[in-house]
């Protein structure tokens, strides 16, 4: 095996802490480190030009100087045309579609360790390293688990990649706390130490809602609620999400959106929050991180988005087309076709797939 001065690393540098600490420990650790800062696709703006909240010139400069600082080489690379193809044009066929996407999980799979990483073994790299806080253990095979600090950890959003990346993928964030982080970052007197950081959509400047109407048309429809009773009219049902509680813009309420018929262009609200509340959901297009299948009925720790707590779940039985159906013990609230229900057993990460 090399040895690691011999080891050559590509890490993702944003501009942030946990990326810029995670350039520093790695070439602490004795790594040849290359940085490289990845341009995205940017949004028409109010401005001038155009905007990514990834991809500011304050946050290529930061990245820059961080790469000088620690004496490691540095390049920008322009995925600009890829990400407007694999992630934005994703996010506004989903929203027409009905269903409530997350282009994290997408741009994880396809661009941060997807393109990235061929670009970096392209070049001759052993690695790529991220910021993200989880964790990757290696043996025989890899296994991707829980972070440190829980109240940071992004594993939920790393559910679909696979054995072949994980051997090729260092975290060294996922072992310390934000906090330990951002200490390190002082420790390293690095540009980034106190920067903010933002968990929104980096292509939305301002509201989802704002962005979606640059692009798909209002078509009016009926709101009703759950007996039938027409209470207003909706501007087009891609601009709503279930669970969606203000911006409805009905009085007297608060009423929470409950579902959408495409079919029928209809939105239905309901003033209960019972209402919202579901026990079992079916997941499509599923990844298990080892690569095998469980075998079914098999109990498991299930979240329906990344702000919701685990909750226990049987996987009861596979579909058609690969399909899962997934019961859980208590009913969830605001089961979101589009979004991610990501199964783990202890602090392990099993894998996931998409809510239909």
């Amino acid at each position: 095996m090399k040895k690691k001065e011999n080891l050559k690393v590509v890490v993702a540098m944003s501009g942030g802490v946990d990326s810029s600490v995670t350039a520093a420990l790695l070439q602490r650790a004795g790594f040849d480190v290359t940085g490289v800062f990845m341009k995205f696709w940017t949004a028409p703006s109010s401005g001038k030009g155009g905007w990514n909240r990834c991809c500011s010139i304050e946050a290529t400069e930061r990245a820059r100087k961080t790469a000088q600082q620690l004496g490691i080489p540095f390049y920008v690379l322009n995925f600009a045309d890829e990400f407007k193809k694999r992630i934005v044009d994703y996010f506004l066929e989903e929203y027409k579609q009905g269903r409530t996407p997350n282009p994290c999980v997408v741009c994880n799979k396809e661009i941060k360790f997807g393109l990235l990483l061929e670009k970096a073994l392209g070049l001759e790299a052993d690695f790529i390293a991220t910021g993200h806080y989880g964790k990757i253990q290696c043996a025989t095979q890899c296994k991707l688990t829980k972070a440190k600090d829980k109240t940071k950890d992004q594993s939920y959003f790393l559910w679909q990649l696979n054995q072949k990346q994980l051997k090729k993928v260092l975290l060294p964030v996922g072992g310390y706390t934000k906090k330990e982080v951002r200490a390190l970052a002082s420790e390293f007197n690095l540009p980034a130490a106190e920067t903010k950081e933002s968990q929104e959509v980096c292509f939305i400047e301002t509201t989802t809602a704002d962005f979606l109407k640059k692009y798909l048309k209002q078509k009016s429809g009926d709101i009703v609620t759950p007996d039938g009773k027409v209470v207003g009219k909706h501007q087009g049902l891609w601009f709503y999400t279930i669970g969606q509680r203000k911006g409805i813009g009905l009085s007297s309420g608060p009423f929470y959106v409950i579902s959408k018929d495409m079919k029928k262009n209809v939105l239905t609200v309901s003033k209960d929050k019972k209402d919202l509340e579901k026990k079992e959901l079916v997941a499509k297009n599923i990844n298990w991180i080892s690569g095998k299948e469980p075998k079914m009925p098999y109990k498991v720790m299930a979240k329906i988005r990344y702000n919701s707590p685990l909750a226990s779940a049987v996987i009861k039985e596979k579909l058609s087309n690969g399909r899962l159906r997934i019961v859980f013990t208590k009913p969830q609230k605001a089961v979101t076709p589009g979004q991610s229900v990501v199964f783990y057993k202890g602090q392990e990460l099993l894998g996931g797939g998409i809510i239909c």
